[in-house]
């Protein structure tokens, strides 16, 4: 099998998921694999696939155009008038290149923005859109995008995974603990007064910890 990490060490780091994975990382691995063609990364562009194809031996076909097509970099700017800070975008960035706080306005990182686009689609007002990264004639695929660029990009997303991984632990730990609290003043806590709805509704409680603290073992 070809190596999955050298072949991720030749793509872009957008993690913009045109190529029909998760991030960069599972494309290379599924082109390891033989589950994916070296042609399906637009950021990259043909000359990506010229890269890819020299590290694996493969034909340097035609870029996939039903993934998109190679263009300019493109960087999203955020409408501050009418962002309403509901940090979706934030949530939605791959590489934390938005910043801001609850219902306080957002502002993209610009020079670190990917251009990945997911951002656009999480907002609910329609505040974000796409700006030439480059006057024109613009640059197009691995022209645009320094190798540094993708780099730096590729340890942002590492930090963002783990970011990301840690406030789920934060909250589950937050949601047991409010639940156990619960279960132990389970009289005051409800609205109940009869017994056996009482003793139903503590069932139900010890039942959800049990899958809760089961979801963390395995995790």
């Amino acid at each position: 099998m070809m190596d999955a990490e050298r072949i991720n060490a030749l793509l872009p780091q957008t993690q913009c998921t045109r190529c029909g994975f998760p991030d960069c990382a599972h494309y290379a691995q599924a082109i390891a694999q033989g589950q994916a063609g070296i042609n399906q990364c637009p950021p990259g562009g043909q000359e990506g696939v010229r890269r890819l194809a020299e590290l694996t031996g493969l034909p340097p076909t035609p870029l996939d155009e039903s993934h998109g097509l190679e263009g300019p970099r493109a960087l999203a700017i955020i409408d501050e008038a009418w962002c309403i800070g509901c940090t979706l975008c934030i949530k939605a960035c791959p590489v934390d290149a938005i910043i801001g706080t609850n219902k306080h306005m957002h502002t993209v990182i610009e020079d670190q923005c990917t251009g990945c686009e997911l951002c656009i689609p999480a907002c609910p007002v329609d505040c974000i859109s796409l700006v030439p990264a480059h006057a024109a004639p613009a640059p197009t695929g691995w022209a645009a995008w320094p190798a540094q660029l993708a780099h730096d990009a590729k340890q942002r997303y590492a930090f963002h995974q783990i970011r990301v991984v840690k406030a789920k632990e934060e909250q589950e730990t937050r949601l047991l603990a409010k639940a156990e609290h619960k279960l132990a003043n389970l009289a005051e806590a409800s609205r109940l007064t009869d017994p056996v709805q009482l003793d139903t509704k503590r069932a139900v409680i010890e039942a959800a910890l049990a899958r809760a603290r089961a979801r963390r073992q395995t995790d």
